[in-house]
């Protein structure tokens, strides 16, 4: 169904940590936002790590900071599960858009008490924690989630126990009647916040992911060490629950590959290097593989590259992984070569981590061709038509990026924004 038009000065699309700050620094300059995201809850990537680095503080402080700033100022209009389908420039220089709000069958009246979850059968994949473990079918994404309210995965739960869900929910706050809306709405300028995804490495075949469970990516390493996570922080083994003695860290997996992502995903080397720390906290007596091409480790975070380097059970092999293979024994082996002696290597391991690069996500989003570069990336910069209307780019949907740097671009964007709000 269709609601009313709503119109605010700037659109931001896009709710994870740029598209945050985006939203909430201009709505403090006195900018009315609509801020659009498409997953249930806000903080994007930055809400499935374990911790930053090279202060590896956890990151939960600083989204609770900003969704505090975010709550509380009524110029800020939030709207979750939903996406910008068409966007019309008109004759007076502002976008129509339209909002597709996509049905979470829970309103309003939620008050996240869970005696719903009490009486639900139905199970689903958690995608929070990349498949790694299962919820009910009325979940909240994780425990801090913002919006703090369930929502139903009605595909998965198949009408087998929603109704009990309404039942015992003495609040009324279960709709099995919800079909979603779409909201027109009239803005001033845009702001592409959308983020990225993971590269799928189910496309590295040779490095054995899918067909060997203790092969698996940097993203759900940051899971398995998060304290909410498939294992609450620890690090095990899949294929047996156990702990970690041996681990091999594959870098570029899929990245600087004219076959896959032929750009350098920029963190990949300090994120991995990062969770070589994790493991080494947890395993003392762990031996650590890193394979690398070249290692990016710029200005403050050398000093983060050097301690890691000083550990003597961490053995850094410079050369691009062939191929992930199965042993006898169960585990796995790494086979690469070293360009530095010409040899090749053969280390047995029980986990292989691969660094997949990040894939930007702007597929599906209305932005002319023009402002797309061959990799997906946004790039204002060549088209005219966007650089007179408003609309700009910020995070890692312009390129990669770390978390700090996503930020900095994103009080710029604000920036672009002013001045085009004030022109009209």
């Amino acid at each position: 169904m269709s609601t009313n038009e709503i119109s605010a000065d700037l659109l931001v699309v896009g709710a994870g940590i740029a598209g945050i700050t985006a939203a909430v620094e201009a709505a403090e300059t006195g900018l009315s936002v609509i801020l659009v995201e498409k997953r249930p809850y806000i903080g994007g990537k930055v809400a499935q790590f374990s911790k930053y680095f090279p202060k590896l503080c956890p990151p939960a402080c600083g989204l609770e900071i900003n969704i505090r700033r975010l709550r509380s100022n009524p110029l800020i209009r939030l709207y979750t599960m939903a996406e910008v389908s068409t966007n019309i420039l008109n004759d007076s220089g502002k976008h129509e858009v339209n909002i597709h709000l996509k049905p979470r069958y829970v309103n309003n009246k939620c008050t996240a008490c869970g005696e719903c979850v009490k009486v639900c059968q139905g199970r689903r994949k958690n995608e929070f924690n990349f498949n790694m473990d299962e919820t009910t079918c009325i979940y909240i994404p994780y425990e801090n989630a913002y919006p703090q309210k369930y929502i139903i995965d009605k595909k998965n739960c198949e009408g087998r126990c929603c109704s009990k869900c309404a039942e015992v929910c003495k609040y009324g706050a279960i709709d099995l009647e919800d079909e979603g809306a779409v909201i027109p709405a009239v803005v001033d300028s845009i702001i592409w916040a959308a983020g990225w995804e993971p590269y799928d490495a189910k496309n590295l075949d040779v490095l054995g992911f899918g067909r060997f469970p203790d092969v698996i990516t940097n993203v759900m390493m940051e899971r398995l060490a998060s304290p909410d996570g498939p294992t609450k922080g620890k690090i095990l083994r899949p294929s047996t629950n156990e702990k970690i003695n041996s681990v091999a860290f594959v870098q570029c997996a899929g990245s600087r590959d004219e076959n896959h992502l032929e750009y350098c995903s920029s963190v990949c080397c300090m994120a991995s290097l990062k969770h070589i720390k994790y493991v080494r906290e947890q395993y003392p007596d762990a031996e650590v593989h890193f394979h690398y091409i070249d290692v990016r480790a710029s200005g403050m975070l050398e000093d983060f590259y050097r301690s890691i380097q000083s550990d003597n059970k961490v053995h850094f092999h410079k050369g691009k992984v062939g191929k992930v293979t199965g042993s006898v024994s169960g585990k796995l082996i790494v086979h690469s070569e070293d360009t530095l002696t010409g040899k090749l290597i053969q280390n047995e391991v029980e986990l292989v981590v691969l660094a997949t690069g990040m894939k930007p996500s702007t597929a599906g989003l209305p932005i002319e061709s023009s402002a797309i570069d061959k990799n997906g990336f946004i790039s204002f910069n060549g088209s005219l038509s966007s650089q007179s209307s408003g609309l700009t780019g910020c995070g890692v949907i312009t390129e990669p990026k770390d978390v700090a740097s996503a930020v900095q671009e994103a009080t710029g964007s604000i920036l672009k924004a002013i001045r085009t709000i004030k022109r009209n």
